[in-house]
């Protein structure tokens, strides 16, 4: 624990190098936009709910969202990313969008 307390320690006082800020700065923007993105990407579920909701159909579409999620494991070998990752990250986002959607139909 000492080792790790002195780390951040020193990490925390300047002593970063400025290619390291330079790399974390990009980071910091991407996160925004994802944020960003994400901030888009919800208020288009938001009007796919409320489509849903006229129509009465139901929240959850399994079919849709087994195909999204195929499509998107298959983004991932394209871009050397961890398909479990993108798969348990992208079902949390679609958890909210049913719940979100469950939510406009009960209104």
């Amino acid at each position: 624990m000492v080792g790790l307390y002195t780390w951040v320690g020193e990490m925390s006082t300047g002593n970063v190098p400025a290619e390291l800020l330079k790399v974390r700065a990009k980071i910091d923007q991407i996160d925004r936009k994802l944020v960003e993105l994400l901030a888009i990407r919800f208020a288009l579920t938001q009007k796919v709910g409320l489509i849903k909701a006229n129509k009465e159909l139901e929240a959850f579409d399994a079919d849709r969202e087994a195909q999204k999620l195929a499509e998107l494991r298959s983004l991932c070998e394209e871009h050397q990313l961890n398909p479990e990752l993108i798969t348990k990250l992208f079902t949390s986002i679609m958890e909210e969008v049913v719940r979100n959607h469950r939510r406009l139909r009960n209104e």
